[in-house]
């Protein structure tokens, strides 16, 4: 039993309903959720809890009145914040595995490549680190170049074998793959906690990641050590170590192969398998390098280096750009009004996923080496990250244009659209409510933006290909100087002024991440704008990449279906009450109910994204089939709220906008939706001074059409015609 369970409940009341509140992202605390002060705990634990108001009998309706609060269990505390600043990469590579398209083929190569991808971030990770470990420091500070001090001596190996020093020196690159296994693995579990579902891939990803990391460290040592002439033991690793890499591959390739349940010993045998062999092909080429006398070639730069990354850096835009294709090509045989639902959303957030792990990788290479000055003579930093922090300007610069044209040219649409709909609820407007009504207009026309992102997506798609052109680029041993002065006819230093800004821009990408990170902590404001990102990213669990934040579903869905089922027993039925991100919570545990439960429970959802955004940027898991599902297992017991004023929630059926036909009378899921009319008056009411306010994407569980849609499910439940 999760601590503190049943300890505070309130004796049983068979006759009476329980009302169920779950809020959205960045919840506010339990007794602003109850409207009730002071509130205590009745069961869960400080990162997510059940609560009620000391008095119950307080509660509205004469209902038994109950808040579960999980706003802690993404970013509860300043660790697991920065966690997820940190690996906001890899929680976007993870994210976008989820946002396949509903065709089965091409759904599993949309996984397949993401997976492909979430890989290649761990390997540009290592190959990163590996150039601020091994090239800058062991190789350019402690060899010719003599940086900036401390780092012209390290411990003292400056004076010893160059092998000694690389291999002292590869312990960092090794402990920030630690560093990111036990980041990764950080999750708020309760003592004795027995609803904990364990995702079911992290450990066979885990193993294939550490040991792709490992292999692909082995690679830098080994092609650094053959460069001179290979012996018969450094060819073998090498090979080895390249055959290590293919493998870890070859497990993501073959479409469904991880999630095929009859194969699940298998490939979790076989990834700790190469692991193992990753780890001692580690600890050999170590002792090799370390061991081996033989004269190291005289270069700027560590050998193989460049090659190296060019080739890191050139598969992950590759891979991007394959998966970019894949989904344009099904949007463009799908719905384009419902672009989302074609798995574009994986693209776009497998495109910012990669673009920061990208420049935050060569950024860290660029801004080392300008700290220790260990590139002076050298044209600047190793050439693929200067290729890559000049497209990631280029990919913003047209981002941020693309953005701003498409935000212009629907503004007359999205207006239009608007001024029907206010025309429709206020029909007839006096003089003082001409200006609260273009107010109103400018607000739906603001909230309808949402219809137009699956174009967004399309554009923020196929820019993609910068980062890939740049990345052939290299191939032809161009500098971005070079190109912007001989084959372009640009002044001298352009390319450099660009190179400049994609740095500055990343760095303070990187700050501003940090900051946020603190801010969103700290500050419940900051949290409720920007702490959104660390809430939605980390609800999926992790399918692609296993140094992502772990999610907070596999234990809240459990733990809401949990307590719904003790309230059943405890009381006459539960009426279930989701705000944005907490109608996706409670859907989600509607389906977990078992049958005996479903007939006590009703649904009241308001602001929810459901249908909006969910099913639309998660068509394969969130879709109107499953949808549907939820209503049946409720008995339709279920009522949704939405505004035209509201950004993120809507409609999950039916809009029921004045002027629109009539669903199908036959159908129960067109009796779901309820739209209500935002502000209801223009003009203040008699004996105020200010008009009724705009609710927008607000709660409002104290507003008339709130309350009447909790008496209306609570007699359901109880039976009431």
């Amino acid at each position: 039993m999760p601590e503190g369970e049943g300890q505070h409940d309130d004796p049983p009341r068979e006759h009476d309903v329980v009302e169920l509140r779950v809020h959205g992202v960045s919840g506010a605390e339990p007794s602003v959720i109850l409207d009730q002060a002071p509130a205590r705990q009745v069961a869960g634990d400080a990162s997510g809890g059940f609560h009620r108001a000391d008095r119950s009998d307080d509660s509205p309706d004469g209902m038994t009145l109950e808040a579960y609060r999980w706003g802690d269990l993404p970013s509860g505390t300043v660790g697991r914040t920065f966690s997820l600043v940190l690996l906001l990469p890899f929680m976007l590579s993870n994210l976008a595995v989820w946002m396949r398209p509903t065709a089965r083929r091409g759904g599993e190569w949309v996984t397949t490549l993401c997976r492909l991808l979430a890989l290649d971030l761990t390997v540009l990770y290592v190959v990163s680190t590996a150039g601020v470990a091994l090239d800058l420091i062991a190789w350019r500070c402690l060899g010719a170049a003599r940086c900036r001090g401390p780092f012209d001596a390290v411990s003292g190996i400056d004076g010893r074998q160059v092998g000694l020093r690389l291999a002292v020196l590869s312990l960092l690159p090794i402990a920030a793959v630690a560093f990111l296994r036990l980041l990764g693995a950080r999750r708020p579990r309760p003592a004795g906690k027995p609803l904990w579902v364990v995702e079911p891939l992290v450990d066979r990803l885990r193993a294939i990641h550490v040991a792709a990391a490992l292999a692909m460290l082995d690679l830098i040592l080994l092609a650094a050590r053959t460069a001179g002439g290979a012996t018969a033991t450094s060819a073998l690793l090498l090979t080895l170590s390249v055959a290590v890499l293919l493998a870890c591959a070859g497990l993501l390739v073959v479409p469904g192969l991880l999630d095929r349940a009859a194969m699940t010993g298998t490939i979790t045998r076989t990834a700790k398998t190469l692991r193992a062999v990753a780890v001692g092909l580690t600890a050999a080429t170590l002792a090799t390098v370390v061991l081996d006398e033989r004269a190291w070639p005289s270069s700027a730069a560590l050998p193989g280096y460049d090659t190296i990354a060019t080739w890191a850096l050139l598969g992950e835009m590759t891979l991007l750009v394959a998966l970019s294709a894949l989904v344009l090509w099904h949007h463009g045989r799908g719905d384009r009004r419902r672009a989302l639902s074609r798995g574009l959303g994986a693209a776009v957030v497998a495109a910012f996923g990669v673009g920061l792990a990208g420049v935050f990788s060569a950024n860290l290479v660029y801004q080392s080496g300008n700290l220790l000055d260990g590139y002076r003579g050298e044209g600047g930093p190793p050439l693929p990250y200067q290729w890559t922090i000049l497209a990631f300007f280029l990919h913003v610069t047209a981002g941020v244009l693309v953005c701003g044209a498409l935000t212009l040219l629907s503004r007359r649409r999205r207006r239009r659209a608007a001024a029907a709909v206010t025309a429709r609820d206020f029909p007839t407007v006096p003089p003082r409510g001409v200006g609260r009504l273009r107010q109103v207009t400018r607000a739906v026309a603001r909230a309808r933006f949402a219809e137009w992102l699956g174009l967004l997506c399309v554009a923020w798609a196929a820019l993609t290909a910068i980062g890939l052109a740049t990345s052939l680029l290299r191939l032809f041993d161009l500098t971005p100087d070079e190109l912007a002065t001989r084959f372009l006819g640009l002044p001298v230093g352009v390319a450099g002024m660009g190179l400049a800004l994609g740095s500055y821009f990343a760095t303070a990408a990187v700050v501003a991440l940090l900051l946020g990170g603190v801010f969103a902590y700290r500050t419940a404001w900051f949290r409720r704008h920007v702490g959104i990102l660390w809430d939605l990213g980390t609800f999926w669990p992790r399918a692609a990449h296993p140094f992502a934040p772990p999610s907070y579903a596999d234990r809240a869905v459990p733990e809401l279906a949990h307590r719904i089922t003790q309230l059943t027993e405890r009381h006459a039925g539960v009426l279930l009450c989701g705000h944005s991100h907490g109608s996706v919570l409670l859907a989600l545990a509607v389906l977990r109910l078992p049958p005996r439960v479903r007939t006590r429970v009703a649904l009241l959802t308001y602001g929810s994204p459901l249908d909006r955004l969910y099913a639309r940027i998660f068509p394969a898991y969130l879709n109107e089939e499953v949808l549907r599902q939820v209503g049946e297992r409720v008995g339709w017991r279920w009522l949704n709220l939405w505004r035209d004023t509201d950004r993120i929630g809507g409609w999950i059926f039916a809009a029921h906008r004045p002027g629109d036909p009539p669903p199908d009378p036959t159908d129960p899921a067109g009796r779901v939706d309820r739209r209500l009319r935002d502000p209801s008056d223009l003009l203040p009411a008699p004996g105020e001074r200010c008009p009724p306010p705009m609710r927008g994407h607000h709660p409002g569980e104290s507003d008339p059409e709130f309350r009447a849609a909790v008496d209306e499910l609570r007699a359901r439940i109880q039976g009431s015609p």
